[in-house]
């Protein structure tokens, strides 16, 4: 296909920031940078996750994808953002954490141009999960934070959690 002159010029001119990952959680559509994500797939291959109850930190984190030696904990993006749940049908592999999204949909990529710094009304834990604002055929969407999902330090504590009762379970099969 060949691109007429006024619309390379167009191209040429308007160089995009970043490229985007529009994806819904329940009624809610966000953005992810698309270079934090490493791969999306389907459910396929999720081992569900019980968390004790001393942790209920984690109860957004709700299964373990095991994928090519590495483990990663499967989060619950509605219950991370608290919106109503919706029906998860694809999961975001996150590139630089030992995490995966389940999220209801992938609506589509998108470049975008420029972020919006977040207004003084987000605060709390939402100035942490976002790292602003974009707008897209006149809809606000929030940018997220991939590191927002699951720090080093609460990976950290889940893998030990992990650790502690597999080792319970195979000694009690062998008791």
């Amino acid at each position: 296909m060949r691109l007429s002159q006024s619309r390379r010029s167009f191209t040429s001119k308007s160089a995009a920031l970043e490229t985007v990952i529009l994806f819904r959680a329940g009624a809610v559509i966000f953005a992810i940078a698309a270079d934090a994500v490493e791969e999306i797939r389907d459910l396929t291959g999720l081992q569900k996750l019980s968390v004790p109850a001393e942790h209920q930190k984690f109860t957004r984190v709700t299964h373990t994808l095991d994928r090519e030696g590495k483990r990663h904990f499967v989060i619950d993006i509605c219950a991370h953002f608290g919106v109503q749940s919706g029906r998860a049908s694809r999961l975001m592999v996150l590139r630089h954490a030992p995490a995966a999204v389940m999220v209801d949909a992938i609506e589509r990529m998108q470049e975008i141009d420029s972020i919006q710094a977040l207004p003084a009304a987000f605060r709390g834990e939402e100035r942490n999960w976002y790292r602003g604002l974009i707008v897209v055929k006149g809809r606000v969407i929030p940018v997220v934070r991939p590191e927002a999902f699951l720090t080093k330090a609460e990976a950290v504590l889940l893998q030990a959690t992990l650790r502690g009762s597999e080792a319970g379970r195979s000694a009690a099969v062998t008791a």
